[in-house]
């Protein structure tokens, strides 16, 4: 019999929604008490997220699995040569988040511009003193750099604080939220303008250290760098160099080279750096709703037999 394995902890709610989009199919959901059998695996032709057994005993040869619906939007973690090499289709959770991720985006931003962040450490030891140098959002060019669904949503919030919005697409098509879209051979060019940069590249070979010491070089040295997408898009040892020697103002970081970043890393007692531990894109109510949302919409289309018209269909030649 075909079946599901549904590895999230899904509500009543969540679990009917995708019972309903596969009629007649087995279905086995997970919670923090279920531990799966190594042949539930082997015999899943679908599973909703990702854990280590998928790898080990769901990509063996020989066994069932034809799709994978990811819990997260970024899919370089995966194995992706294998899972093409055993022609599973893989499906990602592009936009789900967008929302989440725009929000400490925009928070960051905040945060930095009007001094948050040294308040907030000045609030620990009493100190009454305010940063040399405060800014506004208002009026002010934020560049997104790798402008998808998240981009969209950082755009549209900044157009309510009166900015002007670059975007930087890899196919330099069309965004309607941005004033200006430039394709990647030119995102130099938004750096050079932009206040606040914003990215959200994913990590591919072409973007793997993107942001190194040229490109904080070519910054204005009032801006702030946000860094959302993927840890090692940014050359870390360059970011610090460029924060210590004032060579921009200051940075939100969500994502880091080194995951967890240790307790002893220079990053965290800079003043002028806002840290948060990778839940941008954290699984909020909201955001779970919406991916089982996803899933259940890509069930009826996957087996529909339409496999190609999946929504987040990830292509392995892009990695994305």
């Amino acid at each position: 019999m075909r079946s599901i394995l549904c590895l999230p902890d899904l509500t009543a709610e969540q679990q009917e929604a995708v019972r309903s989009a596969a009629p007649g199919l087995s279905i086995q959901f997970g919670n923090a008490l279920t531990s799966f059998e190594d042949r539930d695996y082997r015999e899943a032709e679908i599973i909703f997220g990702w854990d280590a057994k998928v790898n080990t005993e769901a990509l063996q040869e020989g066994t069932k699995l034809r799709w994978v619906q990811s819990w997260s939007s970024g899919i370089d973690s995966l194995p992706l040569a294998l899972l093409e090499d055993r022609n599973v289709l893989l499906t990602d959770a592009s936009g789900v988040h967008a929302r989440s991720v725009s929000e400490t985006a925009v928070a960051m931003m905040l945060g930095l511009a009007r001094g948050t962040a040294s308040a907030v450490r000045n609030q620990q030891t009493g100190l009454w003193e305010s940063p040399s140098t405060l800014a506004e959002m208002n009026g002010g060019t934020v560049a997104i750099v790798g402008a998808g669904e998240i981009g969209r949503e950082v755009a549209r919030i900044a157009r309510a604080f009166d900015m002007r919005v670059l975007a930087v697409r890899r196919s330099g098509g069309a965004m309607p939220e941005a004033d200006v879209v430039y394709d990647t051979t030119r995102l130099d060019d938004a750096l050079r303008e932009a206040d606040y940069i914003v990215n959200i590249l994913p990590l591919t070979n072409e973007t793997e250290h993107v942001f190194g010491a040229e490109r904080f070089a070519v910054m204005k040295r009032s801006a702030y760098f946000i860094n959302v997408g993927r840890g090692a898009t940014v050359r870390t040892e360059d970011l610090i160099e460029a924060l210590k020697k004032g060579k921009i103002a200051g940075a939100g970081l969500d994502v880091f080279e080194q995951e967890p970043l240790p307790s002893d890393h220079p990053l965290w007692s800079m003043p002028n750096v806002i840290i948060t531990p990778h839940n941008a894109g954290g699984m909020t109510v909201r955001n779970t709703e919406r991916l089982v949302k996803l899933f259940a919409d890509n069930i009826k289309i996957y087996l529909s037999g339409e496999t190609g018209s999946l929504r987040n269909l990830v292509d392995y030649s892009k990695k994305y």
